[in-house]
């Protein structure tokens, strides 16, 4: 009566009140009518809803009825029968309250919505609230009650409504949570806050009703459970204060679990964690929670987060620390850490990281991670922790502990990491500790060694910045004691080795404190000098640190400082600082003389080549950042090309990679981090670049290789040194480039690649040798290639990517792969000749050398037996470069090579006979450069000359034929999966002339294995075999597309067999004197895979059908009486493979003439007796149809069933068939049955497969006409519905034809029927209960295995709708009258129908159901429970009770 119906009730009151006058006397006499009235009808939990309302409107009708109100009136009635039950009123009221509470939050629309109500629930619950503020008024309501029941309810309430009990003082938190079970009430709160925080993402209102929610159960966990004991005031509960306690400590674990699990979350998730962290703001308690409380709450928060799971070891947070920097640390720490110390100081929340660091095990990353949040967000955090570095030092040298020191250092690095805007870079925190003698270990040689050794302990675990620091800025040591220094000085060097890292290379000015891995030398000198620069401008005097290098640091400042200071330029008149600091540098004898008048030749050079612009600055500060870029790569063509300044490059390249920058635009650290560890997509079917980025990646690529090609013009490759590598190498640097990069690749060799010119295609091959050398610096690739492709979605190291650009399919393509393979594997062996085999294959794609050896000896008759070797690698490259370039001769050039032939041995790069035949199918024929007869006598020589007789560790077959064909079918079938198949099945793109060959090679097998003399060979056909092995064992994925690919690979075997000769099929062997035709293989592969891929159910489709058919009578040739042969597998057909005959029989009026025809042809004799006889069969179906005559029931019912069927839907006009039904004979049980069951399966195939040309309608009024014959004939018919285990085995021919998945749709079959039951099988058939709960159990696992049942849309238009006078029942529901029916109400229909047919069973029904009990009471426990008491000898007396109440 509640929402809607209370408002129709309302007005009914309302409108009988304006019709008439009451005709009552008084009050007294209404209120009595009303108890009388609510006595016979009353609901006492609506009641609380509809009586405030209907009361008012009553009392519009008249003054007599005003004094009636409705709080008097809800007493009265409660009065009233709490008398009667004998129970107090108070009790009975908070028992009704607590029955309504339970509707309303039963009504909830969905699941998601549990920890909130929807608006009629609020309106209903609001008003049942203000009814109970007046029982509480009147002192009729029992709060201590109603706690109770609220517990005691099926479902715990809804988060919100406890709320509303709370916010309205009906019940509090408190005084629910108090009398409730402590550990059930812990798992409810938690998981409906956790709920709650899910919702708050949702629409606005919800986030609103959710904040409100989760302030209010804060401040009452926080006042329960964070008491200060001093307040001294008396504990209102005993329990209330732990589950608070426990559920606070629940929620923060919930969030902190998934703290460094971050990206692994999802969304939703995190959002929902952040929600959750609100309990954290400050603003929501206010005056509701003591001070002292929330500080205690805060505090033990704190500790909790910093003692989390504190499995890290002091020597991970030394070598990872890096990662937790403020910028890196999980969001939801970061947000947790800034929320909590707003409840402190500064000062007070390191007080508390000290307390807990003296006291508990902590959890590193969490302690530096808040450390690196107290230097960001307090400004004054710096002094405090400098304050508290210098306490944990003096306590570490006072008692040698070695806890304390490391905590110090630890503490010391994670400040620095936020830069020196928060807090001092590191090297000056160590030179400020340990750099004099004052400092804490300079008291005694006892604290010098404590030091030393605390140092050497760290060294494994060591960093290089940090090495390189304590290196640099070594610890005050008196020169008594310089031993220990040098020895860990020793130390700290071996470990910079074992990471490679230079000391020598290091900066003057380099950032320490950095996050970024170290930067390469050359660049850290660009930046050392303008610090320099900096410095002399603002003291006019040379820097410390430059006088310093120069004489300690020799090599650094000789190599790096002054190449990157002395960069070539043009000089202003007026000299600039960079002028007046290099000839301060020349005064003091700071730069060689020689070096000095090289740059000075340089500059004038520079300046004679820009003769308009000589007044000008130096022209790099004037212009544009991508112009710049351009003159800086010019500069480096001019040192490329000169073999005397190849030293210069390194520092050139340095430049151009900072100019490179400039055009970029610098990363963040956070941006950097991403691009550094995360995998690059690149859409290679339509890769998109933006414009900007578009042009710069011309640009380098341009530049890479125009130097190639004027290097190359004045040396050879092994001669140019390593200036293009360096230049690949800085490239790869800039991280958030290489998407670009690998996008613009894919662009000019995927998409582009036979347009290239020489010069193009030599760069870029050069360039992906140099890329693949530099792979270690390119993360992963996501390629998406489109699902055509072999590779779509897949993860691609770089020379995995570089293969699958290089698609050849046309004349054009084949072309450009020849000459860009060519290119790049000659500059590889000429660019690095003294490399061992082993080492060029880091270099390049195995890919490249194997497709070369696809190529060449495809394009080159002289290269398919090649003897002679050529020695020379230049020679190639020299042809390469040449202006009239043969592509053709010049791979021919290369495959004569002795280093080449070397390098084919190799393991990795030999091309096997799949890789082959994989590369051969991507031809298109139609495209291809060699003719079809070309084509022929290369397929010839690659397989029988080349990798039949080769030994499979090279990649061949062995000799062995069988292994050939099976790798041709393997490919094949690979090839057709990956494909982008227009209909399933359909092998049209793959090549014909591997087809041919294939079909020759299982002809030419024919002819060797058939064996003259012997008994039956045990061994298996070898083409079944091969399709075989290729179904078991394969779990790559969801089992959704696991099915999906078996459908297709089934469907591919399917063609391929169908391509082959159709007496493969068949194997011809002797049995004593006879040959005999054996088929075990075909029938066992029909039997356990082929069948299943069939639409129809109990029959195969015409291709394989007619093709079997056709390869028996062929066979039958070897056989000395080939009809007797013929006949005898036809017979075997019937045990063995019965699917195959009722194929023959579906397809007869097209397999017939085909047959008859071939037969003629081959033998001019009658057809054999089998065949014969499906003749017969088919002649007296179409005669007992047509023309009335009587139809024979010779041979195995089940054929002749078969005809009567398939004839029956052939035949257009509709109606007959009853009639023909009644025609039929005596004797007819398994004949008719086995119509039933051609039925059910084409009655499920309209389900599945619609667009099959099977009606379900129409198979719907056939199945329906034989159950009527069955049932007047009084035929048994259910255990047609089991399996040949449970049921009768005479059935066991018709389950063993049927696809598996039609079988497990028998159920679906079954309950479409049910209007055709008769209301006396219950009673007739004992065994029918069981099929149909049997059934009914079967249907309800397919929906919890979400497998088979159909969809809504196969179910559309097949809607019913039959009437049948001796139907089971009156109002019996079908499937068959449901339209758009889902698996649900497809189950739905199933257990209504259960649901009315069991209280009908006699009780011999009962006898066999117990098998089933325990399974239906699991899926279904009110059929269980309706099975279980009408199972029972009692229940028989009450029949017809339960079917009246039913």
């Amino acid at each position: 009566m509640a929402g809607a119906g209370g408002g129709a009730l309302r007005e009914l009151l309302a409108g009988r009140a304006r019709k008439r006058k009451s005709t009552f006397g008084s009050t007294a006499e209404l209120r009595a009518a009303v108890l009388s009235l609510l006595d016979r009808h009353q609901n006492l939990s609506d009641l609380l809803l509809e009586v405030e309302g209907s009361a008012k409107l009553a009392g519009e009708g008249g003054r007599e009825h005003q004094e009636l109100s409705s709080e008097s009136f809800i007493v009265s009635v409660l009065q009233e029968q709490a008398s009667r039950l004998g129970v107090p009123t108070a009790v009975l009221a908070a028992k009704n309250a607590v029955t309504k509470i339970e509707q309303i939050c039963q009504c909830s629309v969905s699941p998601s919505q549990a920890p909130l109500l929807n608006l009629d629930q609020r309106e209903s619950l609001s008003c049942l609230l203000r009814t109970v503020k007046d029982l509480l008024e009147n002192n009729v309501f029992s709060r201590s009650h109603f706690c109770q029941e609220i517990w005691k309810m099926k479902d715990l309430p809804v988060l919100e409504a406890v709320w509303h009990l709370h916010r309205n003082g009906i019940t509090g938190l408190g005084e629910l949570l108090e009398s409730a079970d402590g550990r059930a009430v812990e798992e409810w709160l938690c998981s409906s806050l956790c709920a709650l925080c899910e919702r708050a993402e949702g629409s606005p209102q919800d986030a609103e009703h959710a904040g409100r929610v989760l302030s209010d159960f804060a401040i009452v966990f926080l006042q329960n459970g964070f008491q200060p004991s001093e307040l001294g005031r008396k504990l209102e509960f005993k329990k209330v204060p732990h589950i608070c306690h426990a559920v606070l400590q629940r929620m923060l674990t919930w969030v902190l679990d998934a703290v460094g699990k971050e990206k692994e979350e999802d969304v939703s998730t995190l959002q929902a964690m952040r929600f959750w962290l609100n309990v954290f703001d400050v603003s929501i308690y206010k005056s509701a929670v003591h001070p002292d409380s929330l500080q205690q709450f805060f505090r033990h928060t704190l500790t909790e987060v910093l003692t989390y799971n504190p499995l890290l070891k002091v020597s991970d947070a030394i070598h990872k620390q890096r990662e937790w920097s403020f910028t890196r640390t999980c969001s939801l720490l970061t947000t947790l850490y800034r929320k909590l110390f707003v409840a402190f100081s500064a000062k007070e929340s390191i007080c508390q990281l000290q307390r807990v660091l003296e006291t508990h095990e902590v959890n590193w990353q969490h302690v530096l991670s808040c450390v690196s949040t107290l230097v960001v967000c307090h400004a004054e955090a710096e002094l405090l922790f400098k304050d508290l570095l210098s306490h944990l030092l003096i306590k570490a040298f006072e008692n040698y502990d070695m806890e304390n020191m490391i905590t110090a250092f630890l503490i010391a690095r994670q400040a620095a990491l936020e830069g020196p805007a928060v807090f001092m870079p590191y090297s000056e925190w160590f030179k400020a500790s340990f750099g004099n003698a004052s400092s804490h270990h300079g008291s005694s040689k006892k604290a010098l060694v404590f030091l030393f050794e605390f140092l050497s302990e760290l060294v494994p675990f060591e960093v290089a910045p940090y090495l390189k620091v304590h290196i640099m800025y070594p610890p005050f040591v008196p020169t008594k004691h310089r031993s220990v220094l040098l020895e860990y000085i020793t130390l700290a060097k071996t470990r910079l080795a074992d990471l490679k890292v230079a000391i020598e290379d290091m900066g003057l000015y380099e950032d320490l404190s950095s996050t970024h891995n170290s930067v390469q030398p050359q660049g850290q000198a660009l930046r050392d000098v303008e610090k320099a620069l900096q410095i002399f401008e603002n003291t006019r005097k040379i820097p410390t640190s430059v006088i310093e290098a120069s004489i300690f640091r020799r090599p650094y400042y000789t190599s790096w400082f002054l190449p990157a200071l002395l960069r070539p330029r043009v000089l202003p008149k007026a000299p600039d600082t960079r002028m007046a600091f290099i000839d301060s540098l020349k005064r003091a004898d700071k730069i060689p003389s020689n070096l000095y008048s090289t740059y000075i030749q340089a500059c004038r050079a520079r300046k004679e080549k820009m003769l308009q612009d000589e007044s000008k600055v130096e022209p790099s500060h004037s212009k544009e950042p991508a112009e710049q870029l351009k003159a800086e790569l010019d500069a480096l063509r001019v040192l490329i090309v000169d073999q005397a300044k190849h030293e210069d490059v390194p520092a050139q390249i340095a430049v151009i990679s900072d100019r490179l920058s400039n055009v970029l635009g610098h990363n963040s650290d956070e941006n950097e981090a991403a691009i550094l560890n995360s995998r690059i997509q690149v859409n290679v079917f339509d890769p998109q670049l933006e414009p900007c980025h578009q042009s710069v990646v011309d640009l380098l690529l341009t530049s890479f290789c125009q130097n190639l090609i004027a290097a190359s013009y004045f040396n050879p490759p092994d001669r140019q040194g390593p200036c293009l590598s360096l230049f690949v190498k800085m490239i790869c640097g800039h991280r958030s480039l290489i998407p670009a990069l690998l996008g613009r690749l894919c662009q000019l060799i995927y998409h582009q690649g036979p347009s290239l010119n020489d010069a193009h295609i030599l760069g870029l091959a050069a360039f992906m040798i140099h890329l693949c050398e530099s792979r270690s610096l390119i993360p992963e690739i996501e390629a998406d290639f489109g699902i055509s492709q072999p590779v779509a979605e897949k993860v691609l190291s770089i020379s995995e990517f570089w293969s699958c650009l290089l698609v050849c399919r046309t004349e054009e393509s084949l072309s450009f792969c020849t000459r860009f393979c060519t290119a790049a594997v000659s500059y590889l062996l000429c660019k690095f000749s003294s490399f061992s085999c082993d080492d060029l294959c880091a270099l390049v794609p195995p890919s490249l050398v194997k497709k070369l050896q696809y190529f060449v000896p495809r394009l080159s008759l002289e290269a398919r037996g090649i003897t002679s070797k050529e020695d020379k690698a230049d020679l190639v490259w020299s042809s390469l470069t040449c202006p009239s370039l043969n592509y053709r001769r010049a791979s021919l050039c290369l495959w004569k090579q002795a280093r080449f032939q070397e390098l084919l041995k190799e393991k990795a790069f030999q091309l096997s006979f799949k890789e082959w035949l994989l590369l051969e199918l991507e031809m298109y024929p139609e495209k291809d450069v060699l003719s079809a007869s070309e084509r022929q006598d290369f397929h010839y020589w690659a397989i029988y000359q080349w990798y039949l007789p080769a030994p499979s560790a090279s990649g061949g077959c062995d000799g062995d034929l069988e292994k050939a064909c099976g790798i041709i079918i393997d490919c094949i079938l690979d090839f057709s999966q990956r494909l982008d198949l227009g209909s399933c099945g359909q092998l049209k793109s793959v090549s014909p002339d591997i087809h041919c060959k294939l079909q020759e090679m299982v002809l030419e097998l024919g002819c060797r294995q058939r064996p003259v003399s012997g008994c039956l060979d045990a061994k298996r056909h070898f083409l079944f075999e091969i399709l075989q092995e290729r179904l078991k064992d394969r779990h790559r994925g969801s089992a959704l597309g696991e099915q999906l690919w078996r459908q297709q690979e089934l469907l591919l075997h399917r063609r391929i067999l169908v391509g082959l000769p159709a007496s493969t099929l068949i194997v011809t062997c002797r049995k004593g004197k006879k040959t005999v035709l054996d088929c075990e293989d075909f029938f066992h592969y029909v039997n356990s895979e082929l069948k299943n891929i069939s639409s129809r159910g109990y029959a195969l489709s015409y291709g394989i059908t007619a093709h079997f058919f056709r390869g028996l009578l062929n066979a039958s040739l070897d056989c000395e009486e080939s009809a007797e042969g013929v006949n005898d597998v036809l017979t075997t057909c019937q045990t063995k493979c019965p699917i195959v005959l009722f194929s023959a029989v579906l397809w007869w009026p097209r397999l017939e003439p085909l047959l008859c025809s071939q037969w003629k042809r081959l033998f001019g004799a009658p057809l054999p007796e089998e065949l014969e006889r499906l003749r017969e069969y088919q002649s007296s179906a179409m005669g007992f149809l047509s023309s009335g005559r009587v139809f024979p029931l010779s041979g195995p019912p089940w054929i002749s069933a078969a005809f009567l069927h398939c004839t029956v839907q052939q035949q257009s006009p509709r109606g007959r068939e009853r009639n023909a039904l009644k025609r039929l004979g005596t004797d007819t049980e398994q004949l008719l049955v086995s119509l039933l069951f051609f039925s059910l399966m084409d009655l499920i195939s309209a389900k599945i497969a619609p667009k099959e040309g099977v009606d379900f309608q129409t198979s719907l009024e056939w199945a329906l006409e034989i159950l009527q014959c069955l049932e007047e004939r009084g035929i048994s018919w259910p255990l047609l519905f089991l399996s040949a285990e449970e049921g009768s085995r005479k059935y066991s021919v018709l389950h063993s034809a049927a696809s598996d998945r039609h079988s497990r749709l028998l159920p679906v079959a079954f309950y479409s029927l049910t209007p055709g039951f008769h209301h006396k099988l219950l009673t007739r058939e004992h065994v029918f209960l069981y099929v149909a709960l049997n059934l009914y159990i079967q249907l309800l696992q397919l929906f919890v295995e979400g497998k088979d049942l159909p969809q809504p849309e196969q179910f559309r238009r097949q809607g019913l709708g039959l009437e049948s006078d001796t139907a089971l029942g009156y109002d019996l529901p079908c499937l068959c009258c449901v339209p758009q029916a889902d698996p649900l109400e497809v189950i739905s229909a199933a257990r209504r129908f259960l649901l009315g047919a069991i209280p009908r069973c006699p009780a011999k029904s009962f006898g066999n159901v117990g098998l089933l009990l325990e399974a239906c009471e699991k899926l279904d426990p009110e059929v269980g429970a309706a099975l279980q008491h009408f199972s029972q000898p009692a229940a028989a007396m009450e029949v017809d009770e339960e079917l009246f109440l039913f």
